[in-house]
């Protein structure tokens, strides 16, 4: 008996493929083939300074020389404590060419978080931005490292790096370290053959963000990321050798080292660098560079919507926009929508996951669901199943933990063998996110498994109430927690940034009423409490377990 489709195939994107074959290649291979197709296209931009392919191929081969003289080997961990500079791409693929597994590292970690990372990863080697050195080095005395440095002045076309000093940039050197440029001088292009198989080598030690306890390295083979970066080539879809992408996600998360860095070097096509999100850069970029593709956080979008210097740019070059990382508001969406005529769509993924598991089709303004994360992508498989036990699977429209499953899905966590069985049932990966599926196969995040809310017995999701308040028109972010409640148990209490024009104007009771007219009473914020700024990660997801372990320290 032939089974039926999966109902997300009645709504599949025009012209991409349902199945891709993935080559059981190492993923370096990809930039190779970029230098050996399109050598002088550009592959990276970064204030000016054009580096090519051939050019990013030859700095990745010296770097691969370097890191084999150094003794790093198959298997041998080297970490990256840089944000998106040019020394990022390079290192991370010459890494690989050494045989090297990446430890990807957030610029914004404080000692403890890096040392836990650089601890349990066993990092060999780590290349670090000479700024971030103090932190490295009281750390180094503690763990056998070999510390390579490196300036954001570095790869400054020639006039920028000249006036680098007069803005406070000044490229600084520390004795017992190694200087980045100083080595690839004197090292030659002639990395080391190392025989790497794709399906089982890990690639990539990706730390989870830590945004609910103690971060795990998901072990994400070659083929995983080549898979992932295939994947979303094809829902974008990107163009070979024209396609122009901003840069700015960082490429420490596995968002951006998916769709803002390996895509493009798998496609030929170029990388604006911008080691920070501003809207003023990200504005001039894209209208500078005529930029095509733009994948951000929900965050992002938000700063550039409330930036009145936005409608002055012309950025009608963008034709695909994802918004993932964190839910996107559906006023967000629309709203952007409105400005760029229907380029943005809501995806989902996962560190896990490498990360993409959904998007919303980009062929078809009405093919787009509004609050959903879309369908699933090729070649991946996705079911609600049970919150008890998560082995069954649950029929339509109701409420349970969304399973993944496809082959961008990791081996498991790096040394924690029960935290993998945790996570995986039947061969499905449970996501922790609590989640449903409509008739026609597009799925929806309710919210995190671990932020429900309990209140009097009622299951409250914080994202339905900051939807709601992010319709108010003076609100310009939100997040709601549950907090400790005598007589409820739990209550809720919603955390606002107001927009510039409305701060100080706003009362609490205002945005209670409003809640009051547009939702359940049991889910209207007891608790208003208005603020400059939200706690983030570097990538822009609020961190409501700061906004919890603030409300507990009260």
């Amino acid at each position: 008996m032939k089974m039926p489709k999966d109902p997300w195939f009645k709504h599949w994107p025009e012209g991409v493929p349902q199945s891709i074959e993935y080559p059981k290649a190492p993923l370096q291979s990809f930039l190779e083939e970029s230098a050996s197709n399109h050598p002088n296209h550009t592959a990276i931009l970064y204030y000016g300074n054009k580096i090519t392919f051939d050019e990013l191929n030859s700095l990745s081969d010296r770097f691969a020389t370097i890191l084999s003289g150094l003794g790093v080997s198959r298997g041998d961990r080297v970490a990256l404590f840089l944000p998106n500079v040019p020394q990022f791409v390079f290192c991370f693929y010459g890494a690989l060419k050494a045989g090297a597994i990446v430890v990807p590292c957030n610029p914004l970690y404080k000692e403890r978080e890096l040392e836990h990372q650089l601890r349990d990863s066993e990092s060999k080697v780590v290349v670090a931005l000479d700024l971030l050195y103090p932190l490295v080095k009281n750390i180094r005395e503690r763990l056998d490292l070999t510390v390579i440095t490196t300036s954001v002045k570095d790869y400054l076309p020639g006039l920028k790096k000249l006036l680098a000093p007069l803005k406070g940039v000044r490229k600084k050197t520390f004795p017992d370290t190694l200087d980045l440029v100083d080595l690839l001088k004197r090292h030659e292009p002639r990395p080391p053959k190392v025989e790497v198989d794709p399906v089982n080598d890990v690639a990539v030690l990706q730390y989870t963000g830590g945004t609910t306890g103690i971060s795990k390295g998901a072990m994400l083979t070659h083929y995983n990321l080549v898979s992932n970066a295939l994947m979303a080539i094809n829902w974008l879809p990107i163009r070979e050798a024209e396609d122009v992408h901003v840069a700015v996600l960082p490429f420490f998360h596995i968002y951006g080292l998916t769709t803002a860095m390996n895509a493009p070097v798998m496609t030929s096509t170029t990388m604006i660098l911008l080691p920070r999100f501003d809207t003023k850069s990200v504005l001039q970029a894209i209208e500078k560079n005529k930029a095509t593709v733009f994948c951000g956080v929900p965050t992002m979008y938000v700063a550039l919507l409330d930036d009145p210097d936005t409608p002055k740019h012309d950025i009608s070059t963008l034709r695909g926009c994802i918004s993932g990382a964190a839910p996107l508001p559906v006023a967000v969406m629309n709203q952007f929508n409105e400005l760029m005529s229907g380029n943005l769509v809501e995806g989902y993924g996962l560190t896990e996951a490498s990360p993409l598991t959904h998007s919303n089709p980009l062929d078809d303004i009405g093919k787009v669901k509004a609050g959903s994360i879309g369908i699933p992508v090729p070649d991946t498989k996705a079911k609600i199943v049970d919150l008890e036990k998560g082995t069954k699977k649950l029929p339509i429209g109701e409420v349970g933990e969304l399973a993944v499953k496809g082959p961008q899905v990791m081996l498991g966590y790096w040394n924690k063998p029960e935290e993998t069985k945790q996570v995986f049932k039947r061969g499905w990966l449970l996501t922790g996110d609590i989640a449903k599926m409509d008739e026609d196969g597009y799925f929806y995040i309710v919210d995190r498994k671990k932020d429900m809310i309990d209140a009097a017995g009622y299951k409250v999701w914080p994202r339905d109430v900051e939807e709601v308040l992010y319709e108010h028109p003076s609100v310009k972010e939100a997040a709601v927690i549950g907090v400790p409640d005598p007589y409820r148990g739990e209550t809720v209490k919603a955390f606002i940034v107001p927009k510039a024009e409305a701060a100080g104007k706003i009362s609490e009771q205002e945005i209670i009423d409003f809640c009051k007219e547009k939702m359940a009473a049991f889910k209207v914020p007891k608790q208003i409490e208005f603020r400059e700024e939200l706690p983030k990660t570097l990538v822009g997801k609020v961190l409501r377990r700061v906004l919890k372990e603030e409300e507990t320290s009260k």
